[in-house]
């Protein structure tokens, strides 16, 4: 299969046999994490991130370093011609001369897809509004793949803000290309979008429930997000809710031995400290194999590996 072009738009675009081509590849990079690679000389990442970032804007800005490729960056709207009133399909248009890829986070849903339907190069979205985060999806398989040997007959808890949670969306997908069971644990105000839920229902097993405790024996992972403040249109409603799940380590005292713990971060106070000193932590390490994930993806899209 050829990845050479292709957009990274929504995780609904590819098959299991597609993703895990992916998380082959992402294998192959990591001894290059610490020797680099000239796989990607004299290419150009452009990086145009409308919302906050570290994790993402960063591992893909390292990710192109260590490929030998190098990368120009837009980190926030305030720096561009965006404050002058050009709109998004212009500042595509301009930046596709730049850059051989184009890696998008943008606050309104559909936009990565706006963008990709206009570049003549390939357009990786980074998070678009409230809908998906489809890299990082393909992350946290990684992640769990390579802490847990296998995805397949893994029992999942997605915690959290599930209505407006961009992360949760994209990796209920994901999840649903293999033989597992999901748990969706939430308030009754940022529970899964119903059609999310009723697509993945149809691949696989999904319970709901409001209470975090009930599913902690029962799972291999835990994948904890924070509630999404600048996402609430309504900041009391946010106010009430804050703070509504905690996970530490007192928490986890009646999980399997081998039960991790996921987020893609930032935390707030949804995972204590005391967490990260347990057997069970793993979203720092996660870190690092988001970096990896993303140099596979970039060497497939821009031809270097097939």
């Amino acid at each position: 299969m050829s990845f050479k072009g292709r957009d990274i738009v929504s995780i609904r675009d590819f098959n299991r046999d597609e993703v895990e081509h992916v998380l082959n590849v992402a294998r192959l990079m990591e001894p290059l994490t610490m020797g680099g690679s000239k796989m990607l000389d004299g290419k150009v990442l452009s990086n145009i991130f409308f919302e906050p970032s570290t994790r993402t804007r960063l591992s893909f800005e390292s990710a192109i370093l260590k490929l030998g490729g190098n990368y120009i960056s837009i980190p926030e709207s305030q720096v561009s011609s965006v404050v002058k009133g050009e709109n998004l399909v212009d500042t595509i248009r301009v930046l596709e001369n730049y850059a051989d890829v184009i890696v998008l986070r943008h606050f309104l849903e559909g936009a990565a897809r706006l963008a990709s339907e206009v570049a003549v190069v390939p357009v990786i979205n980074a998070g678009s509004g409230g809908g998906e985060h489809p890299t990082q999806a393909m992350l946290d398989l990684y992640t769990m793949e390579r802490e847990l040997g296998t995805i397949d007959g893994l029992s999942v808890a997605l915690v959290g803000d599930l209505k407006y949670g961009r992360t949760v969306h994209s990796l209920a997908y994901a999840l649903s290309l293999y033989d597992t069971t999901l748990y969706l644990v939430s308030p009754k105000t940022l529970e899964m979008r119903r059609e999310i839920v009723n697509d993945v229902s149809n691949e696989v097993t999904v319970v709901e429930t409001n209470e975090v405790g009930d599913v902690i024996p029962n799972v291999d992972v835990l994948y904890v997000t924070r509630i999404q403040k600048e996402r609430f249109p309504d900041q009391e409603e946010y106010e009430k809710i804050k703070g509504v799940y905690r996970i530490s380590s007192n928490t986890l005292q009646n999980a399997k031995s081998n039960l991790i713990v996921l987020h893609p971060l930032p935390r707030v106070d949804e995972v204590t400290s005391d967490v990260d000193y347990t057997p069970h932590a793993r979203y720092f390490k996660e870190t690092w194999y988001g970096l990896v994930t993303r140099m596979a993806l970039l060497c497939l899209v821009l031809g270097a590996i097939e």
